[in-house]
């Protein structure tokens, strides 16, 4: 039954719904901890080591952290792995272009598929800059994610490439969580307006959220 599901491609899109659901989750709690990078250094620093003992005795020292994380992975995953065989599925549907060349869909919804590449090398880059430190300027410190933060943001390339990525991330986000909404059955004529409002303002909070921190390092609120 779930190969028969899989196969399917309303399979395939309730996948990518409630995968993207599980990372816009994540996304709305990343965000607000990202926030507290405005409160100073030892409080930015504190919720960077309480993600690590979160759960503790019960859970040992980084576990809870390690599982989100699988979740996570899973999740992208199963969002890429869904969207290039729709998208696949799509292009052998229909072969041949268009012979009118209108376009018939909003701006967001034609760059779904160039936001999502973008939005994977993008979580490349800020693995290996944040987390490894493998590419991070300046000397990766662990342990300190706030001068990390500051190192990153201190560079040009580090705020072209978060703020191209936060801007795509926003119209993945207004497209993609009406696109799920209608895919799992909560949308409707008279719904359809609030929805695609819900997800305006959702995209708009969160990417204004995730462009603060750069931001406030730029302006020096944040040093």
């Amino acid at each position: 039954m779930a190969r028969t599901v899989w196969d399917s491609s309303v399979g395939k899109k309730a996948v990518m719904a409630v995968s993207g659901l599980i990372m816009l989750l994540y996304l709305v709690v990343h965000m607000i901890g990202n926030l507290k990078i405005f409160f100073g250094p030892g409080e930015f620093n504190l919720y960077a080591h309480w993600l690590r003992t979160v759960g503790e005795p019960f859970m040992h020292h980084e576990w809870t952290l390690w599982l989100v994380r699988g979740v996570l992975v899973a999740a992208v995953v199963a969002h890429a792995t869904s969207a290039y065989q729709l998208s696949r599925r799509d292009i052998r549907a229909r072969p041949g272009k268009y012979v009118h060349k209108k376009a018939r869909a909003s701006y967001a919804t034609r760059t779904m598929r160039w936001g999502g590449t973008i939005l994977a090398l993008f979580i490349v880059w800020h693995i290996l800059d944040l987390t490894t430190g493998t590419v991070h300027p300046g000397g990766f410190q662990a342990g300190h994610p706030y001068q990390n933060v500051v190192d990153t943001f201190s560079t040009w390339y580090g705020n072209v490439i978060y703020i191209v990525a936060m801007l795509a991330l926003g119209l993945h986000i207004r497209h993609g969580f009406w696109s799920a909404a209608q895919t799992l059955g909560v949308g409707n004529r008279t719904r359809d307006r609030a929805l695609k409002s819900v997800a305006g303002v959702l995209a708009l909070l969160l990417t204004a959220g995730f462009l603060a921190v750069p931001v406030g390092v730029m302006t020096g609120v944040v040093s």
